[in-house]
């Protein structure tokens, strides 16, 4: 038996033998009161976080993330008799979440179909009372404090949904997907400088320079780009290294039971493995991962369940074993990368530790793993507790060409 799986065994026993307890975050414990809310800052003690769009994690102590605005604070309020809707009806309820944040939040009509107009289109609340659409890009440290805001982009975005540093550039650019202006926008490192954009601003399409509410973003080590595209888009694009457009592939499909390869509704999740280059593709409006070759030749095709399942992104770690977010059953999948399942784990709630809306989650270098969640609206950090089995643990980064 090699030292590897050593240490597995031997980890998986002295789990197997912990007195009392249970396993609510699987191999996880919480990191409570991280990030510091948002509300600590200055002069903002009235405002909250909005929708959890998005987090990763360059290193322990610099994570970034995304969230749609600010929702105002309010206390979780006490529980009242409704009964106007009728007897023995009460709100908010015993261990149930009060408020949507991702309803709340803005911008309006973000569902898949949706036309990206104005943010307060399909919105009904009032700007500065209901919301407010600054401090979507924040920055914190290892101990939760706010150490940047990137406000000064504030005014170009309308639904930021996924942001990321290619692993393969040591020059560290920050890539970020905002679906309802339609672009990918190019960061220097420390937020200063926009180098580069693809796409055009709130024009839509399927083509090198148009995107129809793309989603999410993954690089292979020669720093070729691939774009699920998206929310309304139905396909794949890739792009070199230097954002030059170079194919894309997928057509329109038949939601919810298209089994065509190749055809596809709400790509809303993408991955990529670095040693076979195969890209995994997160065909969520049909509930199953579409495989190809990077030239969009169709491979295989594997199901994470019907209903209630609904994934929300892909992730290939450094033990090449694939993660999904599941948003419909609140936890997080783990497949090896032929489409077995090997694990789960996660419950639903918006108490510190549970999930409600996982829209994006990212592992830094010490096997420390984020959630966005867009009901909840927050990050939440979790630690690996003390001889955790590595099996049950989302894996580390594939590479970081910083580290």
């Amino acid at each position: 038996m090699n030292k590897k799986l050593l240490l597995i065994f031997v980890a998986a026993i002295l789990f197997a033998q912990t007195k009392g307890g249970q396993d609510m975050f699987g191999q996880y414990e919480i990191v409570k009161g991280w990030p510091k809310d948002i509300s600590t800052l200055p002069g903002n003690d009235k405002w909250t976080y909005g929708a959890g769009q998005s987090v990763y994690a360059e290193s322990p102590n610099r994570i970034f993330m995304l969230y749609r605005g600010e929702l105002p604070k309010i206390p979780r309020p006490r529980a009242k008799m409704l009964t106007d809707m009728g007897p023995s009806i009460q709100f908010p309820i015993g261990r149930l979440p009060w408020r949507d944040a991702t309803t709340a939040s803005l911008p309006g009509g973000g569902a898949g179909g949706s036309i990206p107009g104005a943010p307060t289109d399909g919105w009904s609340g009032t700007l500065g009372v209901d919301a407010k659409w600054e401090n979507c890009i924040v920055i914190a440290d290892a101990n939760g404090n706010i150490v940047e805001r990137w406000t000064q982009w504030d005014k170009i975005l309308q639904r930021p949904h996924f942001v990321a540093i290619n692993p393969y550039d040591p020059e560290k650019h920050v890539w970020l997907v905002d679906d309802h202006m339609a672009v990918i926008y190019k960061f220097t490192h420390d937020g200063k400088d926009l180098v580069q954009t693809i796409g055009t601003p709130k024009v839509t399409g399927a083509d090198g320079t148009h995107f129809n509410r793309p989603t999410f973003l993954a690089w292979l080590p020669d720093s070729t780009m691939f774009v699920a595209d998206g929310y309304n888009g139905t396909r794949v694009a890739k792009f070199d290294k230097n954002g030059k457009f170079l194919l894309d592939w997928g057509k329109p499909g038949t939601q919810p039971n298209e089994k065509r390869p190749g055809y596809m509704n709400n790509v809303h999740g993408i991955a990529v493995d670095p040693q076979t280059r195969r890209v995994y593709v997160n065909d969520r409006g049909n509930k199953r991962i579409q495989v190809f070759d990077e030239n969009g030749k169709y491979l295989f095709e594997f199901s994470m369940g019907e209903d209630p399942s609904d994934i929300h992104l892909l992730y290939i770690g450094a033990d090449r074993t694939l993660w999904a977010a599941d948003r419909g059953t609140s936890k997080m999948l783990k497949y090896d990368l032929d489409g077995k399942f090997l694990y789960s784990w996660g419950i639903w709630g918006d108490f510190p530790g549970g999930f409600w809306g996982v829209h994006g989650f990212s592992v830094d270098q010490e096997g420390n793993f984020y959630t966005a969640e867009v009901d909840s609206g927050r990050v939440q950090k979790f630690r690996p507790k003390p001889g955790a089995n590595p099996a049950q643990l989302v894996s580390k980064p594939v590479y970081s060409a910083w580290k």
